[in-house]
């Protein structure tokens, strides 16, 4: 006996099934509730994260060895000068050793709006150098970028060597809007 007789006669009084080629209606409404299910999901895990700070795809890479220095337009040389010689007393500081890049994120963010909320004016982030990273310096570079995003922040710059050196900043904090508005009023009773 062959091999196809052998198949032939295996196969001896089975009938293809009717409409072989289309789902069954159960099948295909569980499909599209579990197609629903995933865009919800999708969509409402994009409106959670309303967090303004680009993501790791979008982050320019700077050296490790690169020093950090930003200041918005206004802000003095002075006070910038202050800053990087850390005159300034830090208020509060954010560790970021051992965070991922996307809990980095957030908690550069939860922390800056903190900081105002608390009306601290300096503060230290500690990014580390990252030496060893693959890419080398991807948190430094994160944070590197997403100061300059945040309105809150009017200039930072890496640390003197006893605060964390290249693997830290100094973070200058604008005042809140409630900071703001005392000191018009105290201002304004003077005169």
């Amino acid at each position: 006996m062959h091999d196809d007789e052998q198949f032939a006669n295996f196969i001896e009084g089975v009938k293809p099934l009717a409409n072989a080629d289309t789902i069954p209606d159960k099948h295909r409404q569980m499909a599209r509730q579990q197609a629903l299910a995933r865009q919800q999901s999708a969509t409402a895990s994009q409106a959670k994260d309303d967090n303004p700070l680009s993501d790791e795809q979008a982050i320019e890479l700077v050296d490790p060895l690169d020093m950090l220095e930003f200041q918005r337009p206004g802000v003095q040389h002075g006070v910038l000068k202050k800053l990087r010689l850390g005159h300034y007393p830090s208020d509060m500081k954010l560790d970021l050793h051992g965070h991922t890049v996307a809990e980095a994120r957030q908690a550069v963010l939860t922390f800056i709006n903190k900081c105002q909320a608390q009306q601290a004016r300096s503060a230290i982030i500690v990014h580390g150098m990252g030496l060893k990273g693959n890419p080398p310096a991807k948190l430094k570079s994160c944070v590197n970028q997403w100061l300059r995003q945040l309105p809150q922040v009017m200039a930072f710059h890496s640390c003197q060597k006893a605060d964390g050196g290249l693997g830290a900043v100094y973070v200058l904090i604008t005042k809140s809007a409630i900071a703001k508005q005392h000191n018009r009023e105290r201002f304004q009773q003077r005169r």
